[in-house]
Formats: structure tokens, sequence, C-alpha cells
């Protein structure tokens, strides 16, 4: 009898110990990997072992959905390509620089075409992803490249914007509604430090958000601003049963990107693990992680779709509201580019897609009349 009860009391030890070894393991991994820093509410965790753990679970939706595949940027086909030559050396700052109220311009891009294609999820493939919607590049397809982008074109007020912006297509029961006219898509300082953010590197790509996400991840996600909007109603994380059918109403959102980067890698398998969200240090601190120390533009995209009234029969090709998700992939002219974040966000403005602070006119514009570099 006490043989038996010593064998399995060993075996239940063993089982323990196994599911033990697994966690961290899993644990290990994630934090190699970078999983963006994001806090869980009520979690009593530490912050950076919450906000770790919770970036595992963003990144879950698309990493399920699709394994690597050879690709134009992607050759071997293992999901990670790096960057030539990665950025090292960076420390994260924890200066408090002088006070700025503003520290962004903005990319406006209008939607150029839909399709059942995400050249980032699905390299290559078509009708396996769900619908999107494409914003700036014209060219945007299934078999974009870093290459094919900069030949192609762009639906962007600046030309040299080329980059590609796509989220999920949104319909109101079989019809698809495109927002209309220029989008507003920001470029800010994520870090407090504005002073050291850098521009996107050619050929970074990442996805936000998860279109498998559920809608508290999607109401604690540290990119969600407040939800949806229309008239008077906010915070709304499914879509709202009604909007005011006047015609100036319509359906708002507004999402943030992670904007540390790790400097080593323009994409990575799961599309999100080489880009973190800022760490809060106090009150008005945010700095990048260690893992992470390359401060970025932090990408806001600011949509508005042409719906109101009922919105019972309005979702997403991914699903309800709460799977809204969008990709980006840096394409950008790099001397514009420069130009836009030196200008706008290191010196402390709020530019136009010109690069041009009307409260701030001595400054200049970082680009011409043709929002091009002068």
């Amino acid at each position: 009898m006490a043989e038996r009860i010593s064998r399995s009391t060993l075996v239940s030890a063993l089982v323990v110990i196994a599911a033990l070894a697994l966690v961290v393991t899993g644990f290990t991994a994630i934090t190699r990997a970078g999983a963006p820093a994001e806090a869980v509410p009520g979690a009593g965790a530490p912050a950076q072992v919450s906000r770790v753990m919770q970036g595992a679970q963003h990144t879950q939706g698309h990493a399920v959905a699709a394994a690597p595949v050879p690709s134009g940027d992607d050759p071997d086909g293992d999901g990670y390509i790096p960057a030539i030559p990665p950025v090292t050396g960076v420390q994260p700052s924890t200066e408090i620089p002088p006070h700025r109220y503003f520290h962004e311009f903005q990319a406006n891009c209008s939607v150029d075409h839909t399709g059942s294609v995400d050249p980032i999820v699905y390299p290559g493939q078509t009708g396996k992803s769900h619908h999107h919607t494409f914003m700036g590049n014209d060219t945007t397809d299934e078999n974009s490249t870093t290459a094919s982008l900069g030949a192609g074109g762009t639906a962007c007020k600046a030309p040299g914007d080329l980059s590609a912006y796509w989220m999920p297509t949104l319909y109101k029961g079989d019809q698809e509604v495109r927002p209309v006219g220029p989008q507003t898509i920001y470029y800010k300082a994520g870090v407090t430090d504005y002073r050291t953010v850098r521009p996107f590197p050619k050929g970074l790509r990442f996805v936000v958000g998860s279109p498998t996400q559920t809608a508290a991840e999607f109401r604690d996600h540290p990119g969600t601003v407040e939800g949806y909007e229309c008239g008077e109603s906010y915070h709304n994380y499914e879509f709202p049963a009604t909007c005011p059918t006047s015609r100036d109403t319509q359906l708002n959102l507004r999402m943030q990107a992670p904007s540390c980067w790790d400097g080593k890698h323009l994409d990575t398998p799961d599309h999100k693990a080489h880009m973190a969200y800022p760490i809060v240090m106090g009150a008005n601190q945010d700095v990048c992680p260690a893992s992470h120390p390359v401060a970025l533009p932090m990408i806001e995209f600011k949509m508005a779709w042409p719906v109101n009234g009922d919105m019972s029969q309005v979702r997403l090709a991914s699903g309800t509201g709460h799977s809204f998700h969008y990709d980006f992939f840096n394409a950008w002219d790099g001397a514009t580019l420069d130009a836009m974040v030196g200008h706008c966000i290191v010196g402390g403005l709020q530019c136009d897609a010109r690069g041009y602070d009307q409260n701030n006119p001595g400054e200049g514009a970082a680009l011409d009349e043709n929002y091009e570099l002068p």
C-alpha cells in the first residue's frame, strides 16, 4: 500500500513539474520574443510580467491562423525578416524633454481598393484572408514586397508616402462601406522623450490587434482609445445599436500601434513580437522597454465610416466590432519621412500632411505645396 501511494505521489509530482516547466518555457519564449508591454487591469502581478503575458494573448490570432511561407521579402519562409543593418547600442531614454504639448504629423490617405488578401499574414496567397480595405499604396496585394510598394503609387496626399495601410472591410448587411475621402493616420511620439523618435526602417511591417481577440481584450488593448464613437455615443467596444441619422454622423474609431522596436527584425512570425508598447514609468513618463529600445513613431488610425441609423446589420469582414485590427507596411520615401519626423515629432509641432503647424507658422513646413520635399 505504501509503495502504491509513493508511486502515485511520484507520478503526481512529475506531472506538476512538467506542467510548471511548460509554463516557464512558454513564458521564457514569450519574454525572449519581446511581446508588447501592456497593462492587465486588476491582474495583481508585477506590471512587466502582466504586460508580457497579455501581449502573448494578443499575438494568438494571426499566429494560429497562418504559418509563415516563403515570400519575396522572406525567401526561407521562417517568418523572420532581419533588419540590415540592425540598430544596436540604443538605450531607452528616461529623460524628461522640454515640454511640448504636441509632437505629431498626419498622413492623409484615401481608400484605394479592397480585396481578400493580406501580404503580411498570407503573403502570396489569395482568398485565405478575410476581406480588407486598403489605403495608401495603390499596388498592395498578396505579392507586395518592400520593392514592389516602392515602385507603386499612392492615395496619400504626400507622394512620398508609399506605405500600405489596411483593415477589415466594414459591411452594412451585404453592402461594403468604405471610408470617404482622406482618412487621418497620425504619426506621434509614443514616448515622453520625443527627441529620441526616429523614422521607421524601410520594410518594417506589423499587425495591431487581432481578429480573434475577445471583447475584453479589445477594450483593454493598449492601442484602444475610446472604442467606437457616433454622435454623442462613446466608449463602445461593439458597434452601437443605433447612430444619429444626421448627414454628418459617421462611425468613428481610433486605435494606436506599438511604437518601440527591437532594432533587429522588420517582421517576426506573429507579426507583433518585434514591436512593443512603451512602458509607463511614472506620471507622464512613457519609456521603451529594454527589449525594444528603439523609439519609432506611434501610428494612430482615425477611421470614419459613412454609416448611421440602425446599426444592427453592421459588421466587419473579420466578425463583430471587437475583432477590429489593422496592418502597416512601411514604404515611405526615406528622405521624406526623415524630414517629417525631424520637423514635426522631434521638433515638437502639431503638423498637417505638409509638415506645417498652423499654430506655429514661423516654423515653416517640411514639404512644399505639392506635399513633396522642397
